[in-house]
Parts: C-alpha cells; sequence; structure tokens
C-alpha cells in the first residue's frame, strides 16, 4: 500500500512525516476529544482502532495539536496493555493462560496456533493478517480452555479446533 507523505512542520520547526490522509484523519478524531477532560486516551484509543497500533508520526503529530509534551504522549501509549506500539495484524487472537485454561490445555492449544501461523506468542504474520498474544485472564473459566480473535470468544478450544479457526479468519 503506497502512501504518499508530507512533512509536516511544527511551530517549534520539528518536522513529522505524515500523510495527509493521515492527518485528516487525526484532525477529525483530536477535534472530537480536544477539550474533554482526559480527552488524550480516547484520541490514543481512537487512533489505535484505526491503525490497529500507535504508529509513532501519530503520537507525534496528536502531542503537536494537542500541545502536550511527546513524552507524556508516550507516557499514556506505553502504559496501557490495550495500545500497540508495534504494528499488529487483522485479526488479534488472545489466548487465556490463567489457571483453568492451562490445566485444561492452553498450552497445547497455542502451539499448536503458532505452528499453524509460523509466529510465536508477540508475533504477527507477515501478510499482517494475525498477531498471537497470550494473558493471564479473559474472564471465562466455564469455557477453559478460551482465546479471543477480535472481541469474539472461542471456549472449549483444543488444538485439533486450530486449523478451523484460522481458516474461518482467514475467508473474513
Amino acid at each position: 500500500m503506497y502512501r504518499s507523505n508530507i512533512i509536516y512542520v511544527t511551530p517549534e520547526k520539528d518536522k513529522i512525516e505524515i500523510s495527509v490522509k493521515d492527518m485528516e484523519i487525526m484532525n477529525k478524531i483530536i477535534e472530537e476529544y480536544k477539550d474533554s477532560e482526559g480527552g488524550l486516551v480516547p484520541i490514543l484509543q481512537r487512533a489505535n482502532d484505526n491503525y490497529n497500533y500507535l504508529p509513532e508520526p501519530i503520537l507525534k503529530y496528536t502531542a503537536e495539536k494537542l500541545n502536550i509534551p511527546l513524552s507524556v504522549v508516550c507516557r499514556i501509549a506505553t502504559f496501557y496493555n490495550a495500545f500497540s506500539l508495534e504494528p499488529r495484524g487483522k485479526h488479534i487472537i488472545t489466548v487465556c493462560l490463567g489457571t483453568a485454561c492451562h490445566v485444561k490445555g492452553a498450552g497445547r492449544v497455542v502451539q499448536a496456533i503458532e505452528e499453524k501461523l509460523g509466529i510465536k506468542k508477540g508475533e504477527t504474520t507477515e501478510d499482517m493478517l494475525f498477531t498471537l498474544e497470550a494473558v493471564r485472564c479473559i474472564g471465562c473459566c466455564g469455557l477453559a480452555p478460551v482465546l479471543k480473535v477480535g472481541e469474539e470468544i472461542h471456549g472449549l478450544m483444543s488444538k485439533a479446533k486450530v486449523p478451523e479457526l484460522i481458516e474461518m479468519y482467514k475467508g473474513a
């Protein structure tokens, strides 16, 4: 995907390389929340939802437009697990490794996903379709082992169910 970038020059003469389209997207988001108390978090949430991570130029542009130090923006962006500074796949697979899931075979489910996708926990497939993450609890212990793809919960998972699950999301 080709993006034509422009150089946005801040009043302090700093340069931020960002596309016109990205500027338009961020201006719309920032305008909606800029006067709200605590508006930075929802701005970053919307940007993260839009890009599936927080690119550096977006963080810099947000800091500039809100007139707050980049260090503050980065502190918030790195504090919350919901934000990522690395590109992630279209489908984020989150496998629960909490006690109930662990006991019922979540490790084997993770291993099957890693083998099927050719990645390890914390990695993204080359085609940017899948990212594999692990958490300590999803809160669905009665469905153990459980995983989420995006916001969709898949319970009673097994190693045998992984290929079908992956194929379902490849086609989505």
